[in-house]
C-alpha cells in the first residue's frame, strides 16, 4: 500500500505594501486643503452682510429685467389681455419700425449732448465754487435748487416759459424784436422739433449740473493743498497744474459722474413727455419715451424695447468703462 503526501497548495505571491507617502508631501497636502479652506471662508465671510443688498438687488433689479423679457414674448392687445406666447415676433415688428432708427439716432444725441455740456459746465463751476470768494456759501445753496425740484415741476415752468402767446421767453424775444409776432410759428419753440430739442435738451442740462458739479466739487476738496504747493514750488503754471495735478487726481469723481449721468440721461423720460410728449410725429422722441408711447397700441412690443433699451445701457457703461480702464493705464 503506498503513502500518499500531501503536497500544500502553492503559496499566493506576497502583496506589496503600499509604501506611506513622504511625511513632505503629506504637510504639503495639508497645508494646500488648509488654505483652500481659509480662502473659501474668507470670500463667503461678508455674505451675511451683503445678503440684504443681494437680495434687494435680485427683487428690485433682476426680477423686473425677467418680467419685462417675459412680456416681450407675449402677445398683449391693447386692452391688456394676454393672447398667449407671440415669440420673437414683437422683436421682429419693433426693427421692422420705420421710426426706431430715428428714435435710436435722436436718443444717442440727447444722451451724448447732455453728459458733454453737464460735464463742461461743472467742470468750471465745480472749480469757482472751490474758491473763496464773498457770497460763496450762498451760491453753493441755490445751486442745489434745480437739483432738489421735481424734474416735472421744472419741465412744466419751462413750458409756461416758452408759451408761443405770453411765455416769459417769447415776450422778451418781443421786446428786443427777435420775435415779430405771439402765436406764430417763430413763437412756437415746442412746435419745432429741432428747437424743441435743444430747448429740452438745456432744460435737461438745468436739472443735471448740481449733482455733477457737486461730485467734482467733493473730488477737488480731496486734493491735499501740499500736492498745488509743491507744484507752485516747482514753476508750473495754472493750466499746467490743472491738466497735471488736478484733472488727473479729479478723474474718479468725474467717472462716477459721468457715469451716472449717462444712465440717468438715457432713461429721461419726465422732460420731454410734460413739454412736447415726444411730438410732433415722434420728432422729439428718444426710446424711453417712445416705449411708452407703444405700451398705448402694442404692450409685448413695448416690452421689446424695453429690454433693447436695458441692452443699450448696459452697453454704453461696459464701453464707458473700458475706454475709461485704458485711459487710466495710458496716464
Amino acid at each position: 500500500m503506498q503513502e500518499t503526501v500531501d503536497t500544500p497548495p502553492a503559496a499566493r505571491a506576497p502583496v506589496p505594501a503600499r509604501q506611506a507617502e513622504p511625511p513632505s508631501i503629506h504637510r504639503q497636502t495639508l497645508a494646500r486643503r488648509t488654505r483652500r479652506t481659509r480662502r473659501t471662508r474668507r470670500a463667503l465671510a461678508p455674505l451675511p452682510w451683503l445678503a440684504p443688498a443681494l437680495a434687494l438687488i435680485a427683487f428690485v433689479v433682476l426680477w423686473p429685467v425677467w418680467e419685462m423679457f417675459q412680456t416681450s414674448r407675449q402677445h398683449i392687445n391693447s386692452y391688456g389681455f394676454n393672447l398667449g406666447d407671440y415669440g420673437w415676433k414683437n422683436y421682429s415688428t419693433l426693427f421692422a419700425d420705420p421710426n426706431l432708427g430715428s428714435v435710436m439716432t435722436r436718443t444717442l444725441l440727447w444722451t451724448l449732448a447732455i453728459v458733454a455740456i453737464t460735464v463742461l459746465l461743472s467742470l468750471a463751476l465745480s472749480q469757482l465754487l472751490n474758491r473763496a470768494f464773498p457770497g460763496r456759501r450762498l451760491v453753493r445753496w441755490a445751486l442745489i435748487a434745480p437739483w432738489a425740484a421735481s424734474v416735472m415741476m421744472t419741465s412744466i415752468v419751462f413750458r409756461w416759459m416758452l408759451d408761443p402767446n405770453n411765455g416769459v421767453v417769447n415776450v422778451f424775444l418781443h421786446q428786443i424784436g427777435v420775435v415779430k409776432t405771439y402765436n406764430g410759428s417763430q413763437a412756437s419753440w415746442l412746435g419745432n422739433p429741432t428747437a424743441a430739442l435743444w430747448w429740452m435738451i438745456a432744460v435737461a442740462v438745468f436739472v443735471s449740473v448740481p449733482f455733477t458739479t457737486y461730485a467734482l466739487l467733493a473730488g477737488l476738496t480731496s486734493i491735499p493743498a501740499e500736492v498745488y504747493e509743491a507744484a507752485r514750488m516747482d514753476g508750473a503754471g495754472r493750466w499746467r497744474t490743472y491738466r497735471s495735478i488736478t484733472f488727473p487726481l479729479l478723474r474718479p469723481a468725474l467717472l462716477v459722474a459721468m457715469l451716472i449721468n449717462l444712465m440717468n440721461v438715457f432713461n429721461s423720460f419726465p422732460i420731454i413727455w410734460t413739454m412736447t410728449g415726444g411730438g410732433p410725429d415722434y420728432q422729439t422722441s428718444t426710446s424711453t419715451v417712445y416705449m411708452y408711447a407703444l405700451k398705448q397700441f402694442n404692450i409685448g412690443q413695448s416690452g421689446a424695447l424695453s429690454v433693447v433699451n436695458f441692452g443699450v445701457v448696459i452697453l454704453i457703461v461696459l464701453v464707458f468703462l473700458r475706454a475709461n480702464r485704458s485711459a487710466l493705464k495710458e496716464g
